[in-house]
């Protein structure tokens, strides 16, 4: 009998497995929560080691400390996974003509290559049991483009079209991919915009929050982590069989514009 995510045997052991990256904090530690408390055993991947050292403990999991630009560190990674969460993420504003080129090469790295390398190596495993989810973490601006973002955006948008085509093939053996594209999320990653944005348009943090971060949503608050979580375990799970090569905004109406 092929089990599926968050479905634990009739000895209450746990016979799916996840892994998710980014998984030391903000979304990717509130997908590992979910996942885990839905039956999954779960791999935490992160660099930062005391933050997915913790979290790992928290949800009865493994915790990995790899730096997702190390293409020899990501093959060492964990292949038998029935659902994989790419999650890990990282920001920099700064106008297209005063970008650094290294900074644009690290998040195209981490957010687009670490992405491909990981489906790639799950994918297998994935096709020998006729079952398994992958969920990619994009962003709303996975769908939409704001200024000084151009690695960010550049890289959710490759992100996106690497999950449409692994659905296109992955689909005959079971196998869905799928993005979830959030709006502003109340994570570390969003606080750290905030000094950055504030200098960028000349705005105080709070007038950054809400002139630039709501702006475009109608609904004036920021999303919290278990609400993409949510929405990342239904993927996961046995009821989407027919879901694949979606992107699923969860930004308040931001792309209904």
């Amino acid at each position: 009998m092929t089990r599926h995510a968050g479905e634990g045997a009739e000895d209450g052991s746990r016979t799916t497995t996840a892994l998710i990256t980014g998984a030391a904090g903000g979304i990717g530690l509130a997908c590992a929560r979910r996942l885990a408390a839905s039956g999954a055993y779960v791999h935490l991947v992160d660099l930062d080691r005391a933050g997915v050292e913790r979290a790992a403990a928290e949800t009865g999991g493994t915790a990995h400390v790899v730096d997702l630009t190390d293409e020899s560190a990501v093959s060492a990674l964990p292949r038998e996974v029935d659902v994989l969460v790419n999650n890990a993420g990282l920001q920099h504003v700064a106008a297209l003509h005063e970008f650094p080129t290294e900074v644009f090469t690290r998040i195209q790295r981490v957010m687009v290559t670490a992405p491909f390398l990981l489906i790639k190596r799950c994918l297998p495993y994935m096709y020998s049991r006729g079952w398994g989810r992958i969920v990619n973490i994009s962003s709303v601006h996975g769908l939409r483009a704001s200024p000084n973002k151009s690695a960010y955006v550049a890289a959710k948008h490759a992100l996106e079209g690497l999950s449409k085509v692994t659905a296109l093939e992955a689909a005959e053996h079971g196998v869905t991919s799928n993005c979830v594209d959030p709006g502003y999320v109340r994570t570390p990653l969003l606080w750290g915009q905030l000094s950055a944005q504030a200098e960028t348009h000349g705005l105080s943090e709070q007038e950054v929050a809400e002139r630039v971060f709501l702006r475009d949503s109608a609904i004036k608050r920021l999303i919290e982590p278990e609400e993409v979580a949510a929405v990342v375990a239904w993927l996961a799970g046995p009821e989407t069989d027919y879901l694949t090569g979606a992107s699923v905004p969860i930004d308040g109406a931001w792309t209904a514009h």
